[in-house]
């Protein structure tokens, strides 16, 4: 007589890879991730003025054909380097002034970043944009 001979178990596991799979793709897509800026902007409300805290505050004004102003004195042309040395001249020994930033209308985008970016290069990263109060008119 034979030894009876047992059948090997045969374990599929497919279906558990793929349920691991879906798992996977799941959490991958319900995951937010949250990116940090480099700059830290508040931007005021248009419907109401908001006090500001420090008593020295640094204006900047861009006009519409992008001729920048610094405490209302023009700077000489529009290149980066000499709109952060008049921005570090008007801040003295200040480490981070807080910056209102005011801009035209119809001023050229680029002109709005480089003086975003002339700030942020000089360690200033407290900067609001100027706004006129909505009046509902449109």
């Amino acid at each position: 007589m034979q030894p009876a001979r047992k059948d090997e178990l045969d374990v599929n596991i497919t279906p558990l890879i793929d349920v691991v799979f879906l798992l996977l793709i799941f959490f991958m897509v319900s995951t937010t991730f949250e990116r940090e800026s480099e700059i830290e902007i508040s931007l005021p409300e248009a419907s109401a003025d908001g006090p500001v805290s420090d008593e020295f505050v640094m204006q900047v004004t861009v006009s519409a054909d992008g001729t920048y102003y610094v405490n209302d004195q023009r700077v000489i042309n529009t290149k980066i380097e000499t709109l952060k040395k008049a921005m570090k001249e008007v801040a003295g020994d200040r480490k981070d002034p807080p910056i209102i930033l005011s801009a035209d209308a119809q001023t050229p985008h680029q002109s709005v970043i480089r003086v975003m970016d002339a700030a942020r290069q000089l360690g200033f990263v407290h900067l609001n944009f100027a706004t006129v109060r909505n009046t509902g008119d449109q």
